[in-house]
């Protein structure tokens, strides 16, 4: 395999000019360029990414954390992110936390010895002190969710008033009973749409009924399939149930099927995300749409923008309620 030095020899230029037009340079005459890419073609030299990358201190790798690869949620958001990657010569590493803390520290380790450029992290469970403490030196932003008071870039949603109209809707249809399935309120989306919830409920002199609000451990089909069976228990059920992800949605729907209580007849469903699952359903689940696709795009373009030294501000992007058969009558 030809290297830079025949490249060189080849051209009659130096090894410094043929790094130049490697790296794109504006020092190197239209004439000279020619003779190098022409001897680059002939000797088929394919220069190392690698040695370049190290010389520059770069390593044009973004690290994707999530907390686990089973949620669907992130599929649109991973493709976002690989698109403008690749657009702008970056790769990008997936990488599954799972509430794993040597895991998390082997991630942001690869950062501080400069194995990665940015982190994009969409996982709301990685320990936040040591990602601000990281953010303070290298270029960290968060996609989907964020942490108040971290200092750190991020691009969401207005969780509080998508979780709002979404319940207004419901009332609007005539329901006075809404239950909620939320997930754990330690993470900021979580208690955000929560308080959504409750926002809608309280303008309307609706009851918020402990009764009716039930927990999950898990973000799975079949945590929410525990949790409808939970509110199932109570003799005095709701009419509709908001829930905060579309995979617990889905499971709730499952239980009521199996339950023989009809959607949305006996009891409506609306559910949090607009995951490709969510039209497949029976009945088609409403839910709130988030932009994911231009999430991850947007996240991507903010981490490379830090890394290149650009200055870098939050951004909340618009949502969208999808109405489907699950809340119609």
């Amino acid at each position: 395999m030809a290297n830079i030095h025949q490249v060189a020899k080849q051209a009659g230029v130096s090894i410094a000019t043929v790094s130049r037009v490697l790296n794109n340079t504006s020092k190197v005459s239209e004439k000279t360029r020619h003779k190098v890419e022409k001897a680059i073609r002939e000797l088929n030299y394919a220069p190392s990414m690698l040695g370049r990358n190290l010389r520059n201190s770069e390593s044009r790798l973004l690290l994707v954390l999530i907390h686990t690869f089973s949620n669907p949620y992130y599929t649109e958001i991973i493709n976002g992110i690989e698109d403008y990657a690749i657009e702008n010569n970056y790769n990008i590493l997936l990488c599954e936390t799972d509430d794993n803390l040597q895991r998390e520290d082997i991630f942001l380790h690869m950062v501080r010895n400069k194995l990665a450029d940015g982190i994009i992290s969409m996982n709301p469970t990685v320990y936040v002190d040591k990602l601000k403490e990281l953010s303070e030196s290298h270029s960290i932003v968060l996609c989907s969710d964020y942490y108040e008071d971290a200092n750190i870039p991020y691009i969401a949603i207005d969780n509080t008033e998508a979780a709002y109209r979404a319940v207004k809707y419901l009332i609007t249809m005539g329901n006075k009973k809404i239950g909620l399935i939320n997930f754990n309120e330690n993470l900021l989306y979580a208690k955000q749409r929560r308080i959504g919830f409750e926002k809608a409920l309280n303008e309307f002199q609706l009851p918020i009924c402990d009764e009716w609000i039930h927990y999950t451990d898990g973000l799975s089909f079949q945590d929410g399939v525990e949790a409808m069976r939970r509110m199932l228990r109570s003799k005095n059920r709701p009419t509709a149930v908001f829930i905060i992800s579309d995979t617990l949605a889905i499971g709730a729907i499952k239980e009521l099927h199996a339950q023989g209580i009809k959607v949305p007849q006996e009891m409506a469903i609306i559910g949090f995300d607009n995951i490709a699952f969510s039209s497949m359903t029976t009945p088609a689940l409403t839910t709130v749409s988030q932009p994911k696709y231009q999430m991850g795009y947007r996240s991507a373009k903010m981490v490379i923008d830090r890394i290149q030294g650009l200055p870098v501000e939050n951004v909340i992007m618009d949502y969208e309620l999808i109405i489907r058969e699950s809340t119609l009558g």
